[in-house]
Order: structure tokens, then C-alpha cells, then sequence
């Protein structure tokens, strides 16, 4: 296989054991306008930006019969209990030393998260190892165009970093981030979550278990 020119990195789940947290977020939000969010649910918010998430939830609640909330009314509750569970996440096996390894081969390496800027900051502070990758794209990003699961983060990163999209590989957790990396043109890892099989995922992308599986 190729080395590529370059890797294009998902945060939550991929490299920072971020998503129970997300989740543990979103169902105490929820759980404040009368809805009880299911294992499925919080699945299909994995990957996605905040302002998607909340729709989709906002939607769920008013599904459910109850009085639905505004997105503002939502992401009040949500944001101080994301805000103070995430600094708390851990490293995703094997991500710091894939990151090193690409800093000592100069794969040039860009995160492509739909975590807003000042989300990444909090959740990065405590990993100085990120700051190997010399650029981050966010989901809150003036230039970018629609959220995962279009490939505009995925392009967007490429082009910054002076490359094709189809000439890189794409790490991802989620089926919207696999669909968006894949979309792009990117020869697309995934990372499966525990739980969850190969055929959550489109048929294309490369599965791993764990990072440490992964050889540059």
C-alpha cells in the first residue's frame, strides 16, 4: 500500500476517547425535556456538528410528545456538562504514537472533526501529543460548506494542506464520517467502536481495532 500524502484525522472517538462523554452530554440534555435517548439514537449523533445534533434531538423529543425546546434552550443544558466531562477523555490506544510515527515519516496530518474551535481546545489541552498536527478543521469553520456526512471537511483539509483528497488516507469512528472520507476521495480507515460490527460501514473502507493495527 502507497503512503499517502497525507492523513486526514477524526478527533472524537478516533483519537480521543471523547464519544461516551458526548453521549453521557446529550442524554442528560435530553433527559431535561422528558426523552430518555437510546443506544441507537446516540449512535446516529456520533460524527455529526452540534447544531445537527440538536435538531435531530429537538426533533426526537417533539416525536416523543413533549414540548420540544428550542436549540438554544437545548445546547444551554448540554454545553456545561460536555464543557465539563471532556477534558477528562483519554487517548484512543495506539493514537499518540500514529501521530508521532507520521511527524517522523513527514506525513503531513490534519484533524477534520465536527467539534466546534473552542470545543477542540478543551478537549486537546490535555494532549500536547495533537499538537503534532500542524492544521485543524472544524466543524465551525467560516469556509466549510455542509457537515459530515459531505465530504467538504475532508476536501477542505486536503486543500489546505496542499494536497488531493484522493491521494490521502482518512481515519474515522462514524458512519457519517466514513460516508463524508469516502465521499471525498480518501482511502478511509475506520476505527470500530466496541459494539459495533463491519457492516455499520460501507462496504470500500479498511477496519481496524484498535490503531496499534495500523503500520506506516
Amino acid at each position: 500500500m502507497n503512503s499517502p500524502a497525507a492523513c486526514l484525522f477524526d478527533l472524537d472517538g478516533l483519537l480521543l476517547d471523547t464519544e461516551p462523554l458526548h453521549g453521557q452530554a446529550w442524554r442528560q440534555a435530553a433527559r431535561e425535556f422528558g426523552l430518555e435517548l437510546s443506544d441507537q439514537q446516540l449512535l446516529k449523533l456520533r460524527g455529526r456538528r452540534r447544531p445537527d445534533n440538536a435538531s435531530r434531538v429537538i426533533a426526537w423529543i417533539a416525536a416523543a410528545g413533549h414540548q420540544p425546546p428550542s436549540a438554544e434552550q437545548l445546547l444551554a443544558v448540554r454545553q456545561p456538562i460536555a464543557r465539563a466531562l471532556l477534558p477528562g477523555a483519554r487517548a484512543m490506544p495506539g493514537a499518540p504514537e500514529l501521530v508521532r510515527r507520521c511527524r517522523e515519516l513527514a506525513i503531513p496530518m490534519a484533524l477534520a472533526t465536527s467539534s466546534s474551535h473552542d470545543s477542540v481546545g478543551i478537549k486537546c489541552a490535555p494532549h500536547p501529543w495533537l499538537e503534532l498536527i500542524e492544521l485543524i478543521v472544524c466543524g465551525d469553520d467560516p469556509e466549510l460548506g455542509e457537515g459530515k456526512p459531505a465530504p467538504d471537511i475532508f476536501v477542505l483539509a486536503a486543500r489546505r494542506l496542499g494536497v488531493a483528497a484522493s491521494d490521502c488516507w482518512a481515519f474515522e469512528d462514524s458512519r457519517a464520517g466514513a460516508e463524508a472520507a469516502l465521499a471525498s476521495g480518501a482511502l478511509v480507515h475506520v476505527l470500530l467502536p466496541e459494539g459495533l460490527g463491519r457492516d455499520h460501514y460501507p462496504q470500500q473502507v479498511l477496519c481496524l481495532h484498535s490503531l496499534t493495527e495500523l503500520e506506516l
